[in-house]
C-alpha cells in the first residue's frame, strides 16, 4: 500500500516531466531562457549608455594668445570634449541652433585682459538645454576644465587661487563614473522579470487552448501539486539564464562584483520565485496565450524598468510615483544588485530588501492559490 505523501511525490513527480517534456518540444521557452537575456544584455550593454562622452565644444576665440591658447588645450586634452574651433559667435550660434555642438566656450577679445582684473568671469559659455541631463553634465564638465586651468595659471603666476571653497573630490563604490556598471545590475532584474513572466504567463492559458486542462482535472492531481509542477521546471530554466546573464556581466562586461556570489544567487532565487508567481497569477486569469503575453509585459516589464530605479531616479519623482514603486518587485532586487555588484555584503540595505520580496511571495501564492481554486478545480 502506497503512503499518501510517497503518491503525492510520484504525481508531482510525473507533472515535472510532463512540463520538461513540454519545454523541450517548445522552443520558445529555451529562447526566452537563454536567447533573449543576451540579446537585451547586448542592446542595453552596448546600447544605452549615462556617460557623456565626445561633447561636441565651440571654442570661440576672437584673438589667440598665450593665455587663450593654453586654455583651448586644456579642452583639447580632455576626454569629454570634442573641439571645434570658431573666430566668430555666430557661426558658432548657428551650429548650436542646428544641434551640431553641444555647447560653446567663447574667449572674447579682452579675454587676457578681463583674466587680470576683478569681477565676472572672462569667458562665456553657452549649453544646448534641450536634453537638461546631458546640459547639466556639460556644464560640470566645463566647469572643471575651467577650475582646474584657473589654478594652474594661478601657480604659473606665483599666486594662490582666491576660491572660496577647496573641493576635494571623492566617488566611492564607482571611482571610475562607468554609468555601465551602474546599469548592468539593474538590467539583470529586468531581464529576471521579463523570463519569469513571460515563462509562466502562458503555462495555464496554453493548457485551456489545447484543451488538456479538463484531462488534467480528471486526474488525482491537486490544484498544489499542479502549481508547484508548472512552477519548478521554469525556476531552474529561469536560474540558468541568471547565472548566463551574471557571467556575461562579470566577464564580458567587467562589471565588479564586491559582495558574495552566494547571496546574488539567493537574492536572484527569492526574485524569481516573485517573478514566476505574478506570471503563473497572470496566466490563471487570462485563458489566452496571447492576452496572458500581453498582459505580463504591460503588468511586470514595464513597471520594472520605470518605476524599480534601473534607469530613473526613485527620489526624482513625484511623492504618488514614489508611493507606486514601492508595489513593484524589481525595485527591491535591483537595489539589491547594485548593492552586491557595486559596494558589497551590505546587510542594512539587502535585508530590508528581502524581506519585501518574501511578503510579495507570500502575497502572489496566497491569491494564486484562491484564484486557482476557483478557476480550475
Amino acid at each position: 500500500m502506497n503512503l499518501p505523501g510517497r503518491d503525492s511525490r510520484r504525481r508531482l513527480h510525473g507533472m515535472v516531466r510532463k512540463e520538461w517534456l513540454q519545454i523541450l518540444r517548445d522552443p520558445s521557452s529555451i529562447a526566452i531562457a537563454f536567447v533573449l537575456p543576451v540579446v537585451l544584455l547586448f542592446l542595453f550593454g552596448y546600447g544605452v549608455s549615462l556617460d557623456a562622452k565626445d561633447i561636441r565644444l565651440g571654442l570661440v576665440i576672437e584673438h589667440m594668445d598665450d593665455q587663450s591658447r593654453d586654455l583651448a588645450g586644456a579642452f583639447v586634452r580632455s576626454r569629454f570634449f570634442q573641439p571645434h574651433y570658431y573666430r566668430d559667435i555666430q557661426p558658432a550660434q548657428q551650429a548650436l541652433t542646428e544641434r551640431r555642438l553641444d555647447g560653446i566656450i567663447w574667449l572674447r577679445n579682452n579675454f587676457s585682459r578681463r583674466l587680470q582684473q576683478p569681477g565676472p568671469a572672462p569667458i562665456g559659455v553657452l549649453v544646448n538645454g534641450i536634453d537638461a541631463n546631458q546640459a547639466r553634465i556639460t556644464g560640470g564638465y566645463i566647469q572643471g576644465v575651467w577650475f582646474g586651468w584657473l589654478e594652474k595659471y594661478a601657480r604659473a603666476q606665483g599666486h594662490k587661487l582666491d576660491a572660496p571653497v577647496q573641493l576635494e573630490q571623492r566617488v566611492w563604490f564607482n571611482p571610475a563614473v562607468n554609468s555601465r556598471y551602474f546599469l548592468v545590475p539593474g538590467l539583470i532584474a529586468i531581464i529576471m522579470t521579463l523570463i519569469g513572466s513571460l515563462l509562466t504567463s502562458m503555462v495555464i492559458a496554453r493548457e485551456w487552448e489545447r484543451g488538456t486542462m479538463e484531462a488534467m482535472m480528471a486526474t488525482p492531481l491537486r490544484i498544489p501539486e499542479v502549481l508547484a509542477g508548472k512552477l519548478i521546471p521554469y525556476f531552474v530554466l529561469g536560474m540558468f539564464g541568471m547565472l548566463l546573464t551574471v557571467a556575461l556581466a562579470l566577464w564580458l562586461f567587467q562589471v565588479p562584483l564586491h559582495g558574495s556570489f552566494a547571496t546574488l544567487f539567493l537574492a536572484s532565487a527569492l526574485f524569481m520565485l516573485v517573478a514566476l508567481a505574478m506570471g503563473l497569477l497572470i496566466s490563471i486569469v487570462a485563458k489566452n496565450q496571447f492576452v496572458a503575453g500581453q498582459i505580463a509585459i504591460i503588468v511586470t516589464f514595464l513597471p520594472a524598468f520605470i518605476l524599480s530605479g534601473f534607469i530613473f531616479d526613485i527620489g526624482s519623482m513625484p511623492a504618488p510615483i514614489q508611493v507606486i514603486t514601492y508595489l513593484v518587485p524589481a525595485r527591491y532586487f535591483v537595489a539589491i544588485a547594485q548593492t552586491l555588484f557595486l559596494a558589497g555584503d551590505i546587510w542594512p540595505v539587502i535585508l530590508p530588501n528581502l524581506g519585501a520580496m518574501a511578503l510579495m511571495l507570500l502575497i502572489f501564492m496566497a491569491i494564486i492559490r484562491r484564484k486557482a481554486n476557483k478557476r480550475i478545480a
